[in-house]
């Protein structure tokens, strides 16, 4: 009788025999089928094959020293922790991940045409007598883990996007995949094409480094194929929006070193942001989960992303974090009202408009006046726009005028990149003094009003109107577009930043901005087509666009009776 031990040493064997006799160009056209010529040459020149792999239960430590040895490898022991594994284990068996002790090693294997591989090892400790015995079993039937893979040479996202699509091609199906912050690598599964000729059913990309904008569009394709998973994950999202507010509000990024530094041990985290440390660990294992921390032998630290949520640091996005995990979130909570009676959730919920409800409250205000310059990173490029800089290039110098500019987040970046352009900020009063605090340093160069879009001041050369828009309703940008347009001179130009809504349904963050303004504000996200048509009811004309980050827009206005060449 073969023992469980033996049934995993003699799986294992098979994998170490299969890594030593194959190579990348004869392996990719088994797996699938049909790939030849060019493409198989494209391949082999971005991919390697690297390793198979083979999940493992052994009793103890011991057990594994002896099934390693048995198969002729000799690893570096203690394994590592498998992120990827171990998530996957828990999704299939509907365990906590931390219960799984996944880890995982890399013997090398040197192949019969020398070239130097690896079997990868995943490693579950499974005790006599476990409840994992079930788990053990599953998995040994079901092969769900073992695996070919190809480490990605030289990668960059074009290039990985093309190994994907691929892969696809030939058949292959997306199979999940994760991001290792433990050794820094992305991995994407993808299950075998159906007429691959080879024992293994899925496939490994091996990408080194941090590749999960490219990832998640892998693993939106494989949940597409996992309709319960993905409703799951749809009705958990809230979770994620407070997990993130309550990391923010306790400061817990604050006290956290970022990418490269140590990590910091739950107990000393708790203690320096007054939290109870079991507490603290699990909302810190959930942001993990999400890539906002990272977890290692030391402790937790930042990542790129959860650096993001820092108080002070340049780009933070700390505010927007408090804003819709408070006020917003809790408006958003009569969603169904505003779909149902057209009424907004927020005015429904606080009783007043947001406006009003924040100008009451100074604290609240000042919030989300950070909470608008928090999406700055769309500002980036729009000093360099064409109008911006011809007028900067104007004898004598220019005016731009920032109409509703807020605390002056954009029109500070347009000065500071231009010193011959002046300024002019229209906005209400408690935020005119906000604007004044931030842009003092310019001095003379700016100068602050205190009005409505009635009060929109002649004389300018570039009017700007930021995120205004899609705050109101149609009739309401028709009226703000001809105060603007009254008080245009013939040359000046308009520039309108938005989130337009893309023409074609392509997913984009303005339809999602698009159902907050409707619960929140009133507004709406609208087509460059849609704000063409309100342009030329206040006598404006689109003349060009530009993309933005963060999915925006410069939408280019100038007087409708304006020549073109002028």
């Amino acid at each position: 009788m073969i023992t469980t031990l033996s049934g995993d040493t003699s799986r294992l064997l098979s994998t170490v025999d299969f890594v030593k006799e194959q190579d990348t160009a004869a392996l990719l056209p088994v797996l699938f089928p049909g790939l030849d010529g060019p493409e198989l040459r494209t391949l082999v020149e971005h991919c390697r094959f690297s390793h198979a792999a083979q999940l493992v239960f052994p009793a103890n430590e011991t057990e594994l020293r002896s099934m390693l040895s048995a198969c002729g490898l000799v690893p570096a022991l203690p394994p590592g922790p498998s992120v990827v594994v171990r998530e996957r284990l828990a999704v299939r068996h509907q365990r906590r991940a931390g219960d799984l002790d996944v880890g995982i090693l890399r013997p090398p294997v040197v192949g019969v045409d020398g070239a130097h591989r690896m079997v990868e090892v995943f490693v579950l400790t499974v005790p006599p007598g476990s409840d994992l015995d079930a788990v053990a079993e599953a998995e040994r039937e079901g092969q769900h883990e073992a695996h070919v893979a190809f480490e990605v040479v030289a990668p960059d996202p074009l290039v990985l996007r093309g190994l994907c699509a691929t892969f696809a091609r030939y058949g292959a199906t997306a199979d999940g995949g994760g991001y290792n912050p433990h050794e820094n690598g992305t991995v994407f599964y993808f299950g075998a094409a159906a007429e691959a000729k080879v024992g293994y059913r899925r496939v490994e990309l091996y990408v080194p480094g941090d590749h999960r904008d490219v990832l998640s569009a892998h693993l939106a394709e494989h949940r597409s194929r996992q309709p319960a998973e993905t409703v799951l994950r749809l009705l958990t999202g809230a979770w994620t929006t407070q997990a993130l507010a309550a990391f923010t509000e306790l400061r817990v990024p604050d006290v956290m070193e970022g990418e490269g530094g140590r990590g910091t041990g739950v107990e000393e985290l708790a203690r320096k942001v007054g939290a109870r440390p079991r507490n603290l660990a699990t909302l810190l294992r959930y942001l993990a989960m999400v890539g906002v921390v990272a977890e290692g032998r030391d402790g937790f630290r930042l990542t790129a992303v959860g650096a993001l949520l820092r108080d002070g640091d340049q780009g933070s996005m700390r505010a927007l974090a408090l804003m819709y995990g408070g006020p917003f979130y809790q408006s958003f909570a009569g969603l169904g009202h505003t779909v149902r009676t057209g009424q907004v959730a927020f005015e429904h919920h606080f009783g007043e408009n947001h406006f009003d409800h924040f100008a009451r409250d100074p604290e609240l205000a000042e919030l989300f006046d950070q909470s608008m310059a928090a999406g700055s990173a769309m500002f980036d490029p729009v000093p360099a726009h064409p109008a911006l800089t011809a007028a900067a290039g104007v004898p004598g110098g220019a005016t731009v005028v920032d109409v509703a500019g807020g605390t002056g987040e954009l029109l500070g970046r347009v000065l500071a990149a231009h010193p011959r352009l002046n300024g002019v900020l229209l906005e209400r009063p408690h935020v005119v003094d906000a604007a004044r605090r931030r842009l003092e340093d310019l001095g003379p160069r700016c100068t602050f009003l205190v009005g409505d879009f009635a009060d929109v001041p002649e004389s300018g050369d570039v009017y700007v109107l930021s995120r205004v828009l899609h705050d109101w309703d149609d009739e309401q940008c028709r009226e703000i577009l001809r105060h603007c347009a009254r008080a245009m001179p013939a040359h000046a130009d308009l520039l309108v930043v938005e989130r337009a809504l893309p023409a074609d349904g392509a997913f984009s963050l303005a339809t999602a901005w698009d159902l907050h303004m409707m619960c929140n504000v009133g507004g709406r996200e609208r087509t460059a087509a849609h704000y063409g048509g309100l342009f030329a009811d206040a006598g404006l004309a689109l003349v060009g666009e530009v993309p933005l980050p963060l999915d925006g827009t410069v939408l280019h206005v100038r007087k409708a009776d304006r020549p073109a060449s002028a």
